[in-house]
């Protein structure tokens, strides 16, 4: 859904640009990395680790098409929606000393976030659009010895995209239940020293399918974090919610019924379970299935309403059912 999610990242982004403040040395990381086709996301800060001195900087260039922010909340401060930021949100550059939050918008390639650190502390950086997505940066005295230079941290950063981005992390997933079933997307959760990072298949694996009339197909989304949609018509304003002519399986999965290529039919977030987290209340399932049975032949296309414009497609076709003998 690119022009819902563009809509988000570049309305305002431009208009409140700040100057980099001019005093300190100005340190250099990326945000994100992917594959030529866009199918592959690294959801990371690259590198994600890093150390520098008070009164420096660190400017995040998004360097991929999927969205993201570069976000540093207080201390047990909650985790807001992305859409509404900190409340509000930083443009261009910031402060931070751990006292107030910043955040800039949901950013795309090209974009810089620049944000000075004059105080003392070891200080989270977080994505709000993405869960295991974070990094730190300890902030040291002035006169404190630092571990690396920016070219430490460019070659950290490259190495770690292409570990992400390797074909070992994201292997295509086999269903031994059913010949009429599509992964929705492939994911990995990577942790270091400095963070999670997390490894995303933009993609409905095997995507085309051809039935016949009559058959239920079954997507089931296999990545840990990242929620996507199976969406066939049109694209509802809010991606969320599925669409009123879902219904739920005793099995919990949701299901829905084609019988038109002018039918609308929307799953909302098919997505894993949050993990759990001692001390917390167990979290719910998640709704990781969508079925769809189709009663009519015809080419069904349907698209991930979130991730469509890095080329998340495919299509449904569904030929007549075979007579009876």
């Amino acid at each position: 859904m690119k022009s819902l999610r563009l809509s988000v990242v570049l309305g305002i982004f431009f208009a409140g640009l700040a100057l980099t403040p001019a005093f300190g040395a100005d340190w250099r990381a990326t945000v994100g990395a992917q594959s030529q086709d866009k199918g592959r996301q690294a959801l990371a800060f690259l590198p994600n680790e890093i150390w520098i001195h008070a009164g420096d900087s660190i400017s995040w260039t998004s360097v991929v098409d999927e969205i993201h922010t570069v976000t540093f909340l207080t201390d047990a401060q909650s985790r807001p929606p992305f859409p509404v930021g900190c409340p509000g949100f930083s443009f261009g550059a910031a402060s931070f000393d751990g006292s107030t939050c910043v955040t800039t918008p949901p950013i795309v390639s090209g974009q810089t976030f620049t944000v000075t650190f004059p105080e003392v502390g070891n200080f989270k950086l977080v994505c709000l659009v993405h869960e295991d997505m974070t990094g730190v940066v300890h902030v040291l005295d002035a006169d404190a010895r630092l571990p690396h230079e920016q070219s430490f941290y460019d070659r950290e950063g490259a190495r770690q995209a292409h570990e992400l981005l390797s074909a070992e992390n994201l292997r295509a997933h086999h269903h031994e239940n059913s010949a009429n079933s599509i992964a929705v997307g492939i994911g990995k959760i990577v942790a270091n020293g400095g963070g999670h990072d997390t490894v995303s298949l933009m993609r409905f694996v095997e995507p085309e399918l051809v039935i016949r009339a009559g058959t239920t197909v079954e997507w089931t989304n296999f990545d840990p974090i990242t929620p996507h949609t199976i969406t066939f018509g049109v694209e509802p304003g809010n991606p969320i919610p599925p669409s009123g002519n879902v219904t739920v399986d005793a099995d919990g999965a949701l299901h829905a019924t084609i019988s038109s290529t002018s039918d609308s039919v929307h799953s909302g977030f098919i997505v894993s379970a949050p993990q759990e987290r001692i001390g917390l209340p167990q979290a719910p399932l998640g709704t990781t299935r969508f079925r769809i049975t189709f009663t009519e032949p015809g080419v069904y296309p349907y698209i991930c309403a979130l991730h469509d414009d890095l080329g998340m497609k495919g299509r449904i076709i569904v030929l007549a059912s075979e007579p009876s003998h």
